[in-house]
């Protein structure tokens, strides 16, 4: 039975993560610009985030080929409260299928005005096309690049107007 009683509990835990040959090859390219990611020799499955192994034919996947710039949003989230260790809220997170890739890479997106979380929501829809922004300075991590809408005519002119 259920009485409604919740319990407030926590969970601060950092942690090195070994990101192998495959990480480390991702990594060094983001140092570079250039999105890499490993392509099944058997069934053809380009893989983001990178796997050593395709996740539908369990082979090698030696391969690398780079993927495009821009993509489109599978899905996404608006974060509106503190996470230790991720950027003051609100901000805005995306699953991300790139160009020439078959799975989604995830990442954060800016230039999104999030000060009303229902209208950013429909800016930030299902579908929508984003391009990726590298730094100016890079490191090898995720964090070295980000997504941004592509505005649309219609949404370009609008904003010229103002």
């Amino acid at each position: 039975m259920n009485d409604g009683m919740t319990l407030r509990g926590g969970w601060n835990v950092e942690y090195n993560y070994a990101v192998g040959t495959t990480g480390k090859k991702f990594f060094d390219a983001l140092i570079e610009k250039k999105i890499i990611a490993p392509k099944c020799s058997k069934c053809g499955l380009v893989m983001l985030p990178p796997r050593s192994f395709c996740e539908r034919c369990f082979v090698p996947a030696e391969e690398w080929v780079e993927v495009g710039r821009e993509g489109t949003i599978q899905a996404f989230t608006i974060v509106p409260v503190k996470f230790e260790s991720l950027p003051e809220p609100p901000y805005a997170i995306a699953y991300v299928l790139l160009d020439g890739a078959d799975t989604a890479l995830v990442n954060f997106i800016r230039k999104v005005d999030l000060s009303d979380l229902g209208a950013a929501a429909k800016k930030l829809s299902i579908g929508k096309r984003v391009r990726v922004v590298f730094e100016k300075r890079r490191k090898g991590t995720i964090n070295d690049f980000h997504y941004e809408l592509i505005e649309t005519g219609q949404a370009r002119r609008q904003r010229s107007k103002k």
